[in-house]
């Protein structure tokens, strides 16, 4: 069975066992978090939100992603910005999918 959860302004698909990243959440390592935004189990589509429907996950870890750089130029002014931004995230692992 999947699910469509949302989060961070973003959404999932998600079954038993995935190990996902997410935006960061204000949680500790290696607990538990269950996200009740679900807008789609199996063939359950909600309105905009399943009722009853939860996704438990374990919080792997929070860190922070690998370093982009963003590059700003404009071309014969001698304009140049460069920046870097790293991200933070956290990792869940799936482990129950309840409609």
């Amino acid at each position: 069975m999947f699910a469509v959860i949302e989060t961070g302004g973003k959404q999932y698909i998600v079954k038993e066992g995935d190990v996902l990243r997410v935006e960061k959440l204000p949680v500790e390592d290696k607990s538990e978090i269950t996200f009740d935004k679900v807008l789609m189990v199996g063939d359950k589509v909600g309105n905009p939100y399943v009722e009853n429907a939860k996704v438990s996950a374990k919080v792997i870890r929070t860190a922070k992603a690998k370093k982009i750089i963003v590059f700003k130029f404009k071309r014969r002014k001698g304009y140049t910005r460069k920046k870097g931004h790293r991200q933070y995230f956290t990792e869940v692992k799936i482990t129950k999918i309840e409609a």
